[in-house]
């Protein structure tokens, strides 16, 4: 895939991404793009562990964040699977909620990866049982306020374009 120009894109379950780290270490030169911060699942047999999901998924986070040929996608938290209640409730969340309660995730990605390989993504249609298109861009606008104008901009647009090697 590399000697192709192309590039790899990981959908998994936070549990395997110690394996997706074995993997990009083996093929450093193969650009790998993780999608969903790392596939966080926080129902079904994940339920109510909290404490021991999410030390499982940042120690995967950082293992991964260590290969300098993976970039993260950040978004696709909608899903039911994630743990939240957002799909359940008759007001629909607003972007201020949604960036408060998604900050400590997208924040930890962002420290260990850097501006310079997280891309915000929209996870549309399938996020839209949680919130809106615009709600979430909204959020992701009111998370990144601290960074600067090249780090937002990296990470809103420039990052994609050098990822998926789009002529602008």
């Amino acid at each position: 895939m590399a000697g192709m120009g192309l590039s790899f894109e990981a959908w998994l379950f936070f549990p395997q991404l110690p394996e997706l780290a074995d993997f990009a270490k083996a093929l450093p030169d193969l650009p790998i793009v993780l999608n969903h911060m790392g596939g966080l699942q926080r129902v079904g047999p994940y339920a109510n562990r909290d404490d021991e999901v999410m030390d499982i998924w940042r120690k995967g986070i950082k293992a991964v964040a260590d290969c300098p040929n993976v970039m993260v996608k950040l978004g696709g938290i909608g899903m039911p699977r994630t743990g939240f209640d957002w799909h359940s409730r008759v007001e629909p969340i607003g972007s201020e909620e949604l960036a408060k309660d998604i900050s400590h995730l997208m924040n930890y990605c962002i420290e260990k990866f850097g501006p310079d390989r997280c891309m915000f993504e929209s996870n549309f249609p399938v996020d839209k049982v949680s919130y809106s298109y615009n709600v979430m861009y909204n959020a992701f606008k009111r998370l990144s306020m601290d960074y600067s104008s090249a780090e937002r901009a990296a990470m809103f647009h420039d990052n994609a374009v050098s990822a998926y090697r789009i002529a602008v």
